[in-house]
């Protein structure tokens, strides 16, 4: 089993990634391989809205996005973990997650995830709301854990002070691999998640 873990921060080597760290180690602890992919500096392109991922099952704008996509369909659960600016994920990752989740979101549906959200003081429960109603509007069931998914420090030695916000990643990433070995146990006995029917109405009266 996999889980990925998506770093939304400008910064490699931050807090977000000390808390994607945190995480990752408790997963490989019991064996189940991570990977954590960080989206790099370089602009993402937001969402055209021109609807020819329909045709092409994947975005038009060929950067970042297509290239996770493809790791995301062999993964079994996912990560997405931001910095908080202004009371709200990092533009970056909400532009990945836009697109991802538009164009190729079959690849992620039915498969467990979890927000994480760091911040130097405050913001973290909003942007904690945005990043799980990715989540919830794809059948994909939300991992928690012993307090909200959030770690505090303007950097990492400020992070390593935090101690119940690391204990929170690392009982993150064990709630992450039970669930994980649950779903694989009860595919084994022939256990499947439904299949569900979308359907969509416009609120405007004829």
């Amino acid at each position: 089993m996999k889980v990925i873990l998506i770093n939304g921060s400008p910064n490699e080597n931050g807090t977000t990634n000390k808390a994607l760290l945190e995480i990752s180690k408790s997963l490989n602890e019991v064996n189940i391989e991570t990977e954590i992919i960080y989206l790099g500096r370089l602009p993402i392109n937001d969402c055209l809205a021109c609807g020819a991922c329909d045709k092409l099952n994947k975005c038009v704008i060929d950067d970042c996005v297509n290239k996770v996509a493809l790791k995301c369909k062999d993964a079994d659960g996912f990560v997405f973990a931001t910095p908080v600016y202004y009371a709200h994920p990092s533009g970056r990752i909400l532009s990945f997650l836009d697109r991802l989740f538009y164009s190729q979101g079959e690849y992620l549906a039915y498969k467990p995830v979890a927000s994480v959200t760091v911040a130097r003081r405050g913001g973290q429960t909003t942007s904690f709301d945005v990043l799980n109603k990715y989540a919830t509007i794809n059948h994909m069931p939300i991992i928690s854990a012993n307090y909200w998914n959030m770690v505090y420090g303007r950097n990492p030695s400020e992070a390593e002070k935090d101690f119940e916000g690391l204990d929170t990643m690392k009982n993150l990433g064990k709630n992450m691999a039970w669930i994980l070995k649950c779903i694989k146990a009860g595919e084994e006995k022939g256990i499947k998640h439904p299949e569900n029917k979308n359907r969509f109405t416009n609120f405007i009266n004829n």
